[in-house]
């Protein structure tokens, strides 16, 4: 895969599209407020970025990153996603998205709504558990002794090994929960949200977390 497209300009967004950018990506970003709005920050990443629609974006990409607010996910094109993996940031914050019964109710996760929304593509929960800031300052060589870890779910083991390799070449390991219905263990107030911690610890605190 040469090109990502990045559904979503904002912290994480912006995080991930340097990302890809140094490692070697071109990257095509979508926000909320159309391309235009987007136009000082792909000059600054240079010739590898480009701004689009979230439609366009989702069709460049032969990897995609949802990275929007929740409450928006149904905003997400389907049509140009069909058959792609699908990186999914995103979190539930009430206060932000509004009340949703199913995940209240501890009867869904995030990552399978936007894997009921997008059907017919292979959603992978990744980089949703740290902070905007940290993504591209706590990554490390493969084998660096602490190497910070990170988790990711999926339906699919092809899924899970995309992930993998994206977390490694951003500096980090991977530990795969397994399957969307398991992606709450790193949801929002779970002992492994939002904090620096290797494999080890991170395997630990999946296993502590209660739903």
């Amino acid at each position: 895969m040469t090109t990502v497209g990045i559904i979503g300009a904002g912290h994480i967004g912006q995080a991930l599209a340097r990302g890809f950018v140094n490692n070697g990506y071109d990257v095509v970003i979508a926000n909320s407020r159309g391309p235009e709005t987007l136009a000082d920050f792909v000059a600054e990443l240079g010739d590898k970025a480009h701004a689009a629609t979230a439609h366009d974006a989702a069709e460049a990409g032969e990897l995609v990153v949802v990275t929007v607010p929740l409450k928006a996910y149904r905003e997400i094109p389907v049509a140009p996603l069909r058959g792609k993996t699908v990186l999914d940031t995103n979190n539930y914050y009430w206060e932000r998205d509004g009340r949703i019964a199913a995940l209240d109710d501890k009867r869904t996760t995030t990552a399978q709504m936007l894997q009921e929304h997008l059907p017919e593509s292979t959603v992978v929960k990744a980089f949703n558990h740290i902070v905007a800031a940290e993504i591209l300052t706590t990554g490390s060589p493969t084998g660096t002794p602490g190497r910070r870890a990170l988790a990711t779910a999926s339906d699919s083991p092809e899924g899970i090994d995309v992930a993998t390799r994206v977390y490694d070449e951003f500096g980090f390991d991977t530990v795969a929960i397994g399957p969307l219905a398991d992606s709450w263990r790193i949801e929002r107030d779970t002992p492994g949200y939002g904090i620096r911690q290797t494999r080890e610890e991170l395997e630990q605190n999946l296993a502590r977390a209660e739903r």
